[in-house]
Parts: C-alpha cells; sequence; structure tokens
C-alpha cells in the first residue's frame, strides 16, 4: 500500500475530523495543514493528527489530495492560492456545503482536471478543531460533485478516501446537490433561527417563555446556535434555492395559517398527519440523511444515586450510550431521564436491563 500525502486548507470541525479518521485508519497517511489559527496547529501537531503544519506553498506540491475545509467563500480563494502548487494527479476537493459556488471557480481557474466537489453531511451547532472527533463522518451520507471532465479513475480514488472516513459516499450533479440541501440544511437553519428570534421578541419582560422553553423547542432549534459567519456565507452562495424554497415555505405557512384561524378540523389533522408519515418515512432506515434514533425515556426518582444506578446497569450490561439528558419540562415528553443509544440492540437491551417499569417510551 503506497503512503498518502493529504493536505488541508482549514483544520477546524470537519477538517480535523477527516484528518483524525484517516490517521486513524490510515496511521501511514503523511498529513499536511494550514491554518489560520496557530494554536489549533499546534493541538493537531500534539495530538499526531497532522504531520507539518505549512503556509500555502511549495509544501503542498507533494499532496496526492488537499481538502479545503474553510468557509465556502474562502475555499475560493484559497483555491486561487493553491493552483501554482497542485501536482499532476492530485485530487482537490472541499466540504463545503454549497457546490455550485466552488464548481463555478473551479471553471474560471481551469482546474476541471484536478478538482471534486465534497460535501461530508455530518456536524454539529459546535466549531472549531477542539470539538472535531475520529468518529463524525461514521456512517454519514458524503456528497461528492465530480466536475464534467472528471475521469473514472479520478473518482473512484476519492470514493476509496471518501470510505475511509467510514462515510457513505453519493455522487450527485452540483445543481441537484445545493437544491436538496436548501431543502433539508439551509432552510431549516434559517427557520430554527428565525424562530428563536421570533420567542426572543415575543417573550415578556420576565422571559417567561424562555423559562418554559421545554424539548421540543430545543431540540428543532439547537441548530440555530451554528456559526453565524459559516450561515452568512451559504446564505450568499446557494441564494437562488434557499429564496426559492423559502418562498414555497411562506406559502405553506400562510396556508396552514388561514386553516387554523378557519378552525379546518379535517385540514389541521391532514397537515400534521401528512408531516408526521414523511417525517417517519425518512427516520426509517436510511431512506434520507436523518438518522433513525434510538432513544428511551426513564422515571427515576428524585435521590441521591439514582442517576449512577441507571448507567451503571447499562454499562453493565454493555449498552453503547450516546448521550443523556434530565429532561426538566415535560410538557411533550414521557419519564424525565432521555438517553440515545447507539443501535436497536442497545436500545432493546436498555429495555431489558432496566425493566419496563422504568423506561416510560422507546423509539
Amino acid at each position: 500500500m503506497n503512503t498518502l500525502t493529504v493536505g488541508f486548507i482549514g483544520i477546524g470541525l470537519i477538517g480535523g475530523s477527516i484528518a483524525k479518521v484517516l490517521k486513524k485508519n490510515r496511521p501511514d497517511i503523511y498529513i499536511i495543514a494550514f491554518n489560520r489559527s496557530r494554536a489549533s496547529l499546534d493541538q493537531a501537531l500534539a495530538d499526531d493528527v497532522i504531520d507539518k503544519a505549512a503556509d500555502i506553498g511549495e509544501d503542498f506540491s507533494v499532496c496526492d489530495f488537499i481538502f479545503l475545509c474553510t468557509p465556502v467563500e474562502y475555499n475560493s480563494v484559497y483555491l486561487a492560492k493553491l493552483k501554482p502548487f497542485v501536482k499532476k494527479g492530485c485530487i482537490v476537493t472541499d466540504v463545503g456545503s454549497v457546490k455550485g459556488y466552488i464548481h463555478n471557480t473551479v471553471k474560471e481557474l481551469d482546474m476541471e482536471d484536478c478538482f471534486i466537489g465534497g460535501h461530508p453531511m455530518a456536524g454539529s451547532e459546535k466549531t472549531g478543531y477542539a470539538h472535531s472527533t475520529d468518529i463524525l463522518l461514521e456512517n454519514a451520507f458524503y456528497a461528492i460533485t465530480p466536475t464534467p471532465i472528471t475521469t473514472e479513475e479520478m473518482l473512484n480514488r476519492y470514493v476509496e478516501l471518501v470510505k475511509l472516513t467510514g462515510a457513505i459516499p453519493v455522487v450527485l450533479n452540483p445543481e441537484i446537490h445545493d437544491y436538496s440541501v436548501a431543502g433539508i440544511s439551509h432552510v431549516p437553519h434559517i427557520i430554527a433561527a428565525s424562530l428563536v428570534n421570533l420567542v426572543k421578541h415575543s417573550d415578556d419582560v420576565n422571559g417567561t417563555m424562555k423559562l418554559l422553553a421545554a424539548g421540543g423547542f430545543k431540540d428543532i432549534t439547537r441548530i440555530a446556535s451554528s456559526s453565524p459567519e459559516m450561515w452568512e456565507q451559504i446564505c450568499t452562495t446557494n441564494t437562488d434555492a434557499i429564496v426559492k424554497l423559502l418562498g414555497d415555505y411562506i406559502t405553506y405557512l400562510s396556508d396552514i395559517k388561514d386553516t387554523i384561524s378557519s378552525k379546518k378540523h379535517e385540514a389541521i389533522s391532514a397537515f400534521f398527519d401528512e408531516a408526521r408519515q414523511y417525517r417517519n418515512s425518512v427516520a426509517d432506515g436510511r431512506k434520507g440523511p436523518i438518522i433513525k434514533e434510538h432513544v428511551i425515556y426513564c422515571d427515576i426518582q428524585d435521590r441521591e444515586g439514582a442517576l449512577l444506578d441507571v448507567i451503571g446497569k447499562l454499562t453493565s450490561s454493555h449498552i453503547s450510550i450516546k448521550n443523556i439528558e434530565i429532561v426538566n419540562n415535560r410538557d411533550s415528553e414521557d419519564g424525565v431521564l432521555k438517553i440515545s443509544l447507539g443501535s436497536e440492540l442497545d436500545r432493546l437491551s436498555a429495555i431489558n436491563a432496566l425493566g419496563e417499569d422504568i423506561v416510560r417510551r422507546s423509539f
């Protein structure tokens, strides 16, 4: 197996996660990285995730792959700086959630022969190298957008590298990609942010809405904590698709507003039922980028050691716990303790370990 040299422009959440999983699965890979923040580079060096910190220049001329892992508009700027140092046969890619913008830059720079777009559909509302992890991409879809002149050999090489991250490669046309992610990612982020701002500006002076905000509000608005800089750039680079879908969404909201105002019981029920059925189909197996959750809700007594008892039973049964949340306001939840598990087998094992008298609901 030949040693690969991989370059990273940006070593934040996504760049750091890709570098970590590549190094984990192929320790012989030599990784070179540039980052605006020296602190992230120093930490990546200390973690043995990267082998060399470098400025953009000759150091990148030995790379077999180069990942552009900065905000969308910056990627285009760095691509132009990299062009003189890209060796023949090197594949340059990016991880931006908008593909048309970077593909236009690639065409203008006459780099279509070496560029393949990429979008790992995984992330977090948290940013930076400190939050990167070698399992971030595991079982996530990884959109791949070749150019019109990408060779089959280059595409296959890139697909194999993506598989090394644990992600699932999906080859798409850039325009189809951008319209699709506008619907399932970009517009939902805008909606989440607008909903948070609606509550902020509608709340009373005592902050009653904020006080009573429960699981449903927190779940639907979690992504509103994402980087404002990143979302500013997404909105200004995928503008057409976002504006089209926002217009459609405004129409839907207007229609359901009128339906509710008229108290049309059957229409209101049909509205929620259609959404419920489609959402359930998306979460069923792997029909889309929403991965089925494995969750149980438990009731536990408010006493010292109660939480430790639950954790102890699960760990002694070798059950993988992904997350634990204490549900303070349970207006739409069953149970005071929400436990997210690693698999369907873990969910069933957890029910058996804890007992049906403790587990109130699971899915």
